[in-house]
């Protein structure tokens, strides 16, 4: 595909804002160049469907299915987009907060943060959270910086963190980030077991990672025995909050032990994902680690008035600008006063329901390694047909050529040729019986025509990449 400098014609142009107006009418003179400005000369038809063609380019939830595991690819409703455009909020600048204190135009900003804290702590009982992590990723790192600020409060010498292997990459990363060696420990049966956690924990254990359920779809059952050891250790648990998709509305993670846990409200709270973002990592804690939590905090007087309060000496200090990813926040909060608490609890039985219907239409097709009532998601394997030479990466491929976005492939790394699925509660029966027809149809190939995988896909307006040699040697260019 041409860009649009490629479509440029010498003299062809737009429509101007007022036909017949000189530039001086409506652009002040002093603010017009004087010479090019090496924009492309298009005329509105041109540029019209040169910019709709490439938006039919992009693959989003708004048009396809999109079973990525682990990721909570669901869609996002309009109405929340409506809440976060409305102008009261769009039309304040972030410093104002700083510069009003309590009153003035930010009251209704300050208490859709101050409320949503509250909602976000009543749904995962937590005593209180944080807004300010502008991502996943971004809250891990400040719940491991909040558990050592409460180790270095109480004098305790801590050095270690365990993380499963059966935890999201970014776990033992920002363990290490911050410091911390990490000591990984083996699934067993698929799920944490208290005597391989009993074999690494000392005094020098400052925490333990967990997702629950966990990267496999299953739930951890021996949590109430793991608490138990970590208390010993006066070790804090920490629940990376990427599959609360699966338990929202039905478990409060702090009411089973967990000290710190972050949220992705850009996968749970149905708020826009990918793309690179924007994200939302806000992080709850338990009442023990509310003095470290980051400051600012929206704070609220006697009166009603909402302020933001800096008073927390022990604070871990600030972890993003302003208030984190405001916008995102906005549209989460408007989602759970949508659905409320029977509508969120009905989410999660949807979501699992959709991801057991799935696993069980599949199980005679694929190796599924844990087969067993999963939670959101689940893993199988293409062990099989990776021995007759078509692999997981292959599948994903052909799945394109059938208008669906492939899902998540070769994670967990527990689960070898793994092919991780996740519905999500917002796609109906038809739409899960049409990829799992297209799946079961790609398998069939697998001993009929397996040259048409290996070549897949063919129908995108990219194909097959040799991806060793793109990342090798990658050549940046605008020639699409």
């Amino acid at each position: 595909m041409k860009t649009i400098f490629d479509k440029s014609v010498a003299g062809r142009e737009g429509c101007w804002p007022c036909e017949g107006m000189a530039e001086e009418a409506y652009i002040p003179s002093e603010l017009l160049r004087s010479g090019e400005i090496g924009l492309p000369s298009a005329s509105e038809l041109d540029v019209v469907r040169h910019f709709t063609k490439l938006s039919q380019r992009n693959f989003g939830v708004d048009g396809n299915f999109y079973p990525l595991g682990s990721c909570t690819m669901k869609y996002n409703p309009k109405f929340t987009e409506n809440a976060a455009a409305l102008p009261g909020f769009t039309r304040l600048h972030p410093v104002l907060p700083q510069l009003q204190g309590a009153g003035g135009l930010c009251q209704g900003a300050l208490e859709v943060m101050y409320e949503t804290e509250s909602l976000l702590s009543e749904l995962t009982g937590m005593s209180a959270y944080t807004l300010h992590p502008m991502a996943g990723a971004h809250g891990e790192l400040t719940g491991v910086m909040l558990m050592a600020a409460y180790h270095k409060d109480k004098g305790n010498k801590k050095t270690k963190i365990i993380v499963p292997d059966s935890a999201h990459g970014t776990n033992p990363a920002s363990a290490a980030i911050a410091g911390y060696e990490v000591i990984s420990i083996e699934s067993r049966d698929g799920i944490v077991d208290p005597k391989a956690l009993a074999e690494v924990l000392d005094d020098q254990v400052a925490g333990m990672m967990m997702t629950c359920p966990n990267t496999l779809g299953l739930f951890e059952k021996h949590l109430p025995e793991i608490v138990r050891m970590l208390r010993e250790v006066d070790a804090l648990l920490y629940y990376d909050g990427a599959n609360l998709n699966a338990i929202m509305g039905k478990m409060r993670v702090g009411d089973v032990g967990f000290d710190i846990v972050h949220l992705n409200l850009h996968k749970t709270f149905a708020t826009p994902h990918g793309g690179g973002g924007p994200g939302s990592g806000p992080v709850g804690v338990s009442e023990k680690l509310v003095p470290y939590l980051p400051i600012s905090r929206v704070a609220k007087q006697e009166d009603g008035q909402f302020f933001l309060d800096y008073n927390y000496p022990k604070s871990i200090g600030y972890i993003s600008p302003f208030y984190g990813n405001f916008g995102v926040v906005l549209r989460a909060y408007a989602y759970i006063l949508r659905l409320g608490g029977p509508g969120l609890a009905r989410a999660t039985e949807n979501a699992v329901l959709a991801a057991n219907y799935m696993r069980k239409r599949l199980a005679d097709h694929f190796e599924v390694p844990y087969n067993r009532i999963c939670m959101h998601e689940f893993v199988a394997s293409a062990s099989a047909q990776a021995e007759k030479g078509i692999r997981a990466l292959d599948i994903a491929k052909a799945l394109l050529d059938k208008g669906h976005h492939a899902p998540t492939v070769y994670f967990p790394l527990i689960v070898p040729e793994s092919i991780m699925i996740e519905p999500t509660e917002t796609e109906n029966k038809e739409t899960l019986d049409a990829f799992i027809d297209d799946l079961i149809d790609i398998v069939t190939m697998v001993d009929t025509n397996p040259d048409a995988i290996h070549a897949a896909p063919v129908t995108l307006p990219v194909t097959r990449l040799d991806e060793t040699k793109a990342a090798r040697s990658m050549e940046l260019t605008d020639d699409l």
